[in-house]
């Protein structure tokens, strides 16, 4: 693509671009409305217990939401959301890497 952006250039008979200001690949650019906001049709979860990536495709994968409650057990309308990927779940681990995530959060305590 550089290449062809030079040649175009030299054969319109202009100055080839100085080499700190060569023709670089265009950024990533974002979905976002008026407003600023993302509007992705698809952004990539990560599994909580593991911080690896969760393919679009993979069916084997849970997303929970963890409401919070109040002293008399209603729901406040906040939550916690956790993703766990298919093959935590295929292990077998996703009951204790659950328990962990929610003692992290201070929603789980292990005394007796």
């Amino acid at each position: 693509l550089a290449q062809a952006i030079l040649a175009q250039a030299i054969s319109a008979g202009q100055d080839p671009p100085p080499p700190d200001q060569a023709v670089q690949p265009q950024q990533a650019r974002k979905m976002q409305n008026d407003e600023g906001r993302i509007v992705d049709l698809y952004l990539p979860r990560k599994c909580s217990a593991t911080n690896r990536l969760i393919p679009a495709k993979e069916h084997g994968a849970v997303q929970l939401n963890i409401g919070q409650v109040d002293e008399q057990g209603r729901y406040t309308g906040e939550f916690f959301t956790f993703a766990l990927a298919g093959f935590i779940r295929q292990r077998g681990e996703s009951d204790s890497c659950l328990n962990r995530l929610l003692h992290e959060k201070g929603l789980l305590t292990f005394s007796k």
